[in-house]
């Protein structure tokens, strides 16, 4: 029997008293005992979040609740203003797109965050516009985005919600969208939640409310009011993912024991040894400008192909890490750092990589990376 381990960006480990707390057997989301651990997780994720705001959980990956904040915020014809900087900005524009919203694009090459000028620049060009959505961390690249500067030039309009995907941002990184003025803010399970996927989160200012009252777009089961209404009552809408919330409940637990600010300040440290520590054997790190604390994008040679490395590290070694996606593919890694993760999980992961790039033919001083890392994780 060999251990795997599971560097990706998502899904990322799950602690063993989590999965514990998920084997137990199955209870009934309409009884008393459900209601009470629900009230509960509905209280304490606001913590995770930072916010006053109610919390609405989602049986869904986090593009459900991306898809929900499109649906119940805004009319058909809208324009709304997307930052495109990697796969998941694009999936902003579809899912506004398949709504038949009006988006106007701000364009940013993938590896960099977007410029806070250019973002003023097309809200003065546009003054119309009625939402600005973005990704606080562009999981494909590993850069982070000014959101608090973004979210500056929007909290006085109030003609204009602010929507971030916080999915690899929340739990990761400070981000408060209450103090900052973020109108929407979305993540899910399976990143610095510590779970498997399956649950959506979204949290919505009373601003965002308001807009739901004058939304026509259709929407049946992403029906926030709806789930607002019933999260009132101690419940949800439709089914749950009852096992998931359940040990949703255990995550916070151990979120507040260690405390936000360690949190953040754990995953800055990983983040910043994990760079250096490639750096170290001659390699460059994709998203330099503005590097997220949830995941390191490092630039492979030309000699090496990302995707047969990938697999590679799964095939001989159990150990997960993701590539690039589209155009990027075969050109970059991913290695995360959120959630679960610890300096010897980097330790283990880093190393494997080198050893991979070894059998790859790269040419470099083999083990100085992993050196590097163990330097500064301490």
């Amino acid at each position: 029997m060999e251990k795997w381990f599971l560097l990706t960006p998502g899904p990322t480990p799950v602690p063993s008293e989590v999965l514990l707390e998920m084997a137990n057997p199955i209870i009934h989301h309409r009884t008393d005992e459900f209601k009470q651990i629900f009230k509960e997780v509905c209280e304490d994720i606001k913590y995770l979040f930072q916010t006053k705001n109610d919390v609405i959980i989602l049986a869904s990956s986090g593009t459900g609740a991306m898809e929900a904040s499109i649906s119940n915020l805004f009319n058909k014809g809208d324009k709304v203003l997307i930052i495109r900087a990697g796969k998941f900005g694009d999936r902003w524009g579809e899912i506004a797109e398949s709504y038949e919203l009006n988006p106007v694009y701000i364009d940013v090459e993938w590896g960099n965050p977007v410029n806070i000028d250019d973002v003023k620049f097309k809200l003065d060009e546009n003054p119309d516009i009625k939402g600005i959505f973005t990704q606080a961390s562009e999981t494909s690249t590993g850069i982070k985005h000014p959101i608090k500067e973004i979210a500056e030039l929007v909290r006085i309009n109030e003609n204009c919600l602010f929507i971030v995907d916080g999915i690899t941002g929340v739990g990761v990184f400070d981000i408060k969208p209450d103090e900052w003025g973020i109108d929407v803010l979305i993540s899910g399970s399976q990143k610095a939640f510590m779970l498997p996927p399956g649950l959506a989160f979204i949290s919505l200012s009373e601003k965002a409310w308001e807009f739901a009252e004058n939304s026509n777009l259709p929407k049946y089961y992403f029906d926030l009011k709806k789930e607002r209404k019933n999260l009132k009552k101690g419940q949800t809408a439709y089914t749950p993912a009852v096992s998931l919330i359940i040990g949703l409940k255990k995550v916070l637990e151990l979120v507040k024991k260690e405390g936000l600010e360690n949190i953040f300040e754990r995953n800055k440290k990983f983040a910043y040894a994990t760079r250096e520590a490639f750096k170290e054997i001659g390699l460059k790190i994709f998203n330099e400008k503005s590097p997220s604390e949830a995941v390191t994008a490092i630039l492979l040679p030309e000699s090496v192909d990302g995707q047969k490395l990938v697999k590679f590290l799964r095939d001989n070694y159990k150990i997960s890490i993701a590539g690039g996606q589209e155009h990027l593919k075969g050109k970059i890694i991913r290695i995360s750092h959120m959630g679960f993760i610890s300096r010897f999980d980097l330790i283990v992961g880093v190393s494997a990589v080198e050893m991979a790039l070894k059998e790859f033919g790269y040419k470099f001083e083999f083990g100085k990376a992993t050196t590097k890392l163990m330097e500064l994780l301490g």
